[in-house]
């Protein structure tokens, strides 16, 4: 960990971006506007969604993480409550990234007018034709990148990012995603996998490709392998808040079992609002500055 990011999903959170509903929702009147458009799968409730977030802002803070909120920014939408997508935090600062979906193209900019304001540097951003979310990028180690190739992120993604990265990562592995429920689907690679220490990550093996799988485990890192049933419940979205330390949303009791018998510990929250409507995890739920 230094003063701006860490390249790792598992070290210690120290300091942690986060968006507020009331300033990703705004109001009843914008959230009635956009949610069916977003392919919400139902109409968030503002009221219970603030309640949910201070919960889960919550449990962060007391593992010892300081929060910043990203404010209210006209050119966003609902989805801008998952700050991950629209950035990384690379050992350099801030990498911008290229929004799949189209209706979230303002969120890394907006990210960066508040950047500006708190003095974080914006080490590059993703270009022209190049897509990239930051829910299909995963540090394996501090060198080493997984990105998942899909719907989301694109070749030319992968290629600027890659670049930006060139002096402070050895590789950056391209991973083909399946296409799944097509398109309109919200779907990264980190709906696949969450690395939960050094040499253990959750799984979801039945969509991941045996070439990467199998790479992850020539690595030493063992698969604890998501339980069918709550995959549809984001039971493999889950943040790590220091190795064998995690989040996660409720309704998982299977994989949080699997967690806690590999000796984790494991801590949950209510997520109705906040991530089930919205397909928005814990881990697209936070970026860490």
């Amino acid at each position: 960990m230094n003063d701006i990011g860490c390249r790792s999903e598992v070290a210690p959170l120290r300091r942690l971006l986060l968006k507020r509903p009331a300033d990703a929702f705004v109001d009843e009147r914008r959230i009635e506007a956009q949610w069916r458009d977003l392919r919400f799968t139902g109409r968030p409730d503002l009221g219970r969604a603030a309640q949910e977030h201070e919960r889960f802002a919550g449990l962060l803070q007391g593992s010892g993480t300081e929060i910043l909120f990203l404010p209210r920014d006209d050119a966003t939408g609902l989805d801008s409550i998952y700050v991950r997508d629209a950035l990384l935090i690379s050992g350099r600062g801030a990498i911008l990234c290229g929004m799949g979906k189209p209706q979230r193209r303002g969120e890394p900019q907006a990210a960066a007018r508040f950047f500006e304001k708190s003095g974080i540097p914006i080490a590059g951003q993703i270009e022209g034709d190049g897509r990239l979310e930051g829910g299909d990028v995963v540090f394996l180690d501090e060198r080493t990148v997984a990105v998942g190739q899909g719907y989301r992120t694109n070749a030319e993604g992968i290629r600027q990012l890659r670049q930006i990265l060139s002096d402070s990562v050895d590789e950056v592995i391209a991973v083909p995603l399946p296409h799944w429920k097509g398109p309109d689907d919200v779907f990264h690679l980190m709906s696949l996998l969450s690395p939960i220490d050094v040499d253990l990550a959750l799984a979801y093996s039945r969509l991941l490709p045996v070439p990467f799988r199998e790479r992850l485990l020539a690595r030493g890192i063992e698969l604890l392998e998501v339980p069918e049933e709550e995959f549809a419940t984001m039971g493999c979205n889950v943040l790590a808040v220091a190795p064998g330390r995690c989040v996660m949303l409720s309704g998982n009791p299977r994989t949080a079992r699997l967690l806690q018998g590999a000796g984790c510990e494991v801590r949950t929250y209510e997520g109705r609002e906040i991530s089930l409507k919205g397909s928005g995890g814990p881990a697209a739920s936070s970026s860490s500055p």
